[in-house]
């Protein structure tokens, strides 16, 4: 359901951090796996603490308000089911990598790809399928 217990984001904020994943997720597949622990730790912050408790996220957001490019406001609850996406996709890549498979790159190009589409596009995938979900399946109150 939506967030309203936590701060909007920025849009621009958001996609600067998409083009931070992308980053990184080409970077892990030019030979540095490693890397994906970054995705790990923000997708785990920004996903089950909120944006407002990332280090990362508020110097971008500091960095955005003063030079007047955040965009516009966005509700952080598809953001942060994004981030929860983000982390348990960047856990499974690094647990593959840690088992010696080369498997591990089929979930960083796949991180890659989406992580493109929204910096490029501002088309968040996993923001799509949450608002996809909760248009059809209501949560019940009472």
């Amino acid at each position: 359901m939506l967030r309203f217990d936590v701060p909007q984001v920025w849009s621009n904020v958001t996609r600067w951090e998409a083009f931070i994943t992308f980053v990184v997720c080409a970077v892990a597949l030019a030979g540095f796996p490693w890397a994906l622990l970054l995705l790990v730790v923000q997708g785990f912050v920004r996903g089950f603490f909120g944006h407002h408790r990332c280090p990362a996220h508020l110097l971008w957001k500091k960095v955005a308000e003063a030079k007047s490019w955040g965009g516009k406001k966005e509700n952080a609850g598809a953001k942060m089911f994004a981030n929860k996406v983000l982390f348990v996709v960047s856990m499974i890549a690094t647990l593959l990598y840690l088992s010696g498979t080369e498997l591990w790159m089929v979930p960083t190009a796949a991180l890659l790809v989406f992580s493109t589409m929204e910096w490029a596009f501002s088309f968040c995938a996993a923001c799509w399928a949450y608002g996809f979900w909760y248009q059809h399946f209501p949560p019940k109150m009472g």
